[in-house]
């Protein structure tokens, strides 16, 4: 079983520079451009038999134009969200920084931030759909799955058998990773792939 897992265009958020997470900003016109791009080449290359995507806005609008080039099904998750990032969530990043200081050595991984979710909760969520989806779509030959970058880093994190650690795996606008679910190990194609926006 062959896993493509793809993040969303740039979307509204990135040119008001506020916090995303769980704010739903829509796709800019460059982010949908960037959409129809990586949806060719995935068309051409890799295409996935079901699209799995997170239910908020940037993510879903880049499922739908894969969704659009490719003709599979798609299905929606809530659990394939950004993080939880609670009171942060559409706040201008230098107005958090004030109201919302980080703690000298960062936020402790079980204390999330207010009416948030904790690193340690989100880990725990990127590993219980990734478990479920593995399970649920066995019988598939490929799948997508389209997200967000904290996502996709515990994604990949949880692929790899990763603990919790301090280090992320960072996805472009649109970046493609492929990973192969085998019987007897689990192998990453590649990461990143970002050649469809050149």
């Amino acid at each position: 079983m062959e896993i493509l897992i793809i993040r969303h265009g740039q979307s509204e958020a990135d040119l008001l520079d506020v916090h995303e997470g769980r704010a739903d900003f829509p796709l800019t016109e460059l982010g949908e451009a960037q959409a129809r791009k990586m949806a060719m080449s995935v068309a051409k290359q890799y295409p996935p038999e079901i699209i799995l995507s997170s239910t908020l806005k940037r993510a879903s609008g880049t499922a739908r134009i894969l969704q659009e080039a490719i003709g599979c099904e798609i299905r929606f998750y809530d659990d394939l969200r950004e993080r939880n990032n609670g009171v942060l969530a559409g706040m201008p990043r230098k107005e958090a920084a004030i109201k919302y200081p980080l703690p000298k050595g960062g936020r402790p991984l079980h204390i999330p931030i207010q009416d948030g979710e904790s690193e340690l909760e989100f880990r725990y969520r990127a590993e219980r759909i990734f478990q479920e989806i593995l399970y649920d779509y066995r019988e598939y030959q490929r799948i997508a799955i389209v997200s967000h970058g904290g996502m996709i880093s515990n994604l990949l994190k949880s692929f790899l058998k990763q603990p919790y650690g301090d280090f992320r795996f960072f996805t472009g606008d649109t970046g493609i990773h492929l990973l192969e679910q085998r019987e007897d190990m689990r192998v990453i194609k590649f990461l990143n792939k970002l050649e469809h926006l050149m």
